[in-house]
């Protein structure tokens, strides 16, 4: 009797002891996994979190994972922060792009389709100038050296196709461009179509456009390596299935992307023709 009791207890706790080391792995598989989010400081941080909030609360519900926002205060922090790997995913310029892959080997995911990205040149309207000749010698405002359309592309047009001399001041914003050129600052100033048509009348209305630069590849949303292919493509397809819902496009709208689908390198290669790293400026 003793011998079959000690039999039973034996089963009973070998039971208990597999019984553990079944669930000890499926709890550990169920563990969400944490991702960092880098965001280009195109916009002040509370309108970033307002943004980006509710995309992020959704891509949770959609793949089990967990997203950590991360904010970087300066364009300057944000991309020491890229090139030091600290963000598994994020949303940079095209330029930040290439200095992405070449520091870390981040990838593209996805980007805007529907449109492209450019520069735009405004000078006051009431002002003697009228055209990119008349700006030599002048001083030119632009929001940071690294914004990509803005100041990076613009400078690298002014420099090699009109062979402008001038005097660069960055003002970190865009606002602040056009308005150092209202207030005669700055004989023209760099920025992009949003930032213009979101301006109030009385400034956008008193200020022209006398250039473009060459359209380019927007904004994408890059991974860096140490994501395996399995956890990015459901970041991917979860981004793409957030762009084909109507809540969805309203969201991304407000990045902004007005119709997201997938990204590679390849749509950045172009910028690798214009040497834009003569005009990179480390720090300022």
């Amino acid at each position: 009797m003793k011998k079959t009791v000690a039999i039973l207890c034996a089963s009973v706790v070998a039971l208990m002891l597999l019984s553990v080391n079944v669930w000890v792995p499926t709890a550990q598989a169920t563990e969400k996994k944490v991702f960092k989010i880098g965001v280009v400081p195109q916009f002040e941080a509370r309108r970033l979190h307002e943004i980006w909030t509710p995309i992020l609360n959704t891509l949770e519900e959609e793949t089990g994972y967990h997203f950590e926002l991360v904010g970087s205060p300066t364009i300057p922090a944000f991309e020491k922060e890229f090139s030091e790997g600290a963000f598994d995913f994020a949303y940079m310029n095209p330029y930040h792009a290439l200095m992405a892959e070449a520091a870390q080997g981040y990838q593209p995911l996805v980007r805007d389709v529907k449109r492209s990205l450019f520069g735009i040149l405004v000078v006051a309207k009431d002002g003697d100038i009228k055209k990119v000749e008349d700006l030599q010698g002048k001083t030119l405002a632009f929001p940071a050296p690294n914004a990509l359309a803005a100041s990076l592309q613009m400078r690298q047009e002014l420099h090699d196709n009109f062979k402008l001399d001038f005097k660069p001041i960055y003002v970190k914003t865009h606002d602040s461009v056009y308005y150092n050129v209202l207030l005669g600052d700055a004989a023209a100033g760099g920025g992009v179509q949003k930032t213009f048509n979101s301006q109030a009348p009385q400034i956008r209305d008193n200020l022209l456009i006398i250039h473009q630069t060459t359209p380019v590849a927007p904004h994408p949303i890059m991974v860096h390596p140490r994501v395996n292919a399995v956890q990015a493509d459901k970041v991917k397809q979860a981004l793409l299935h957030l762009g084909s819902t109507d809540v969805g496009k309203v969201m991304l709208a407000n990045i902004p992307m007005k119709q997201i689908g997938e990204a590679t390198m390849a749509d950045y290669e172009p910028l690798k023709q214009l040497h834009l790293e003569r005009f990179v400026v480390e720090s300022y």
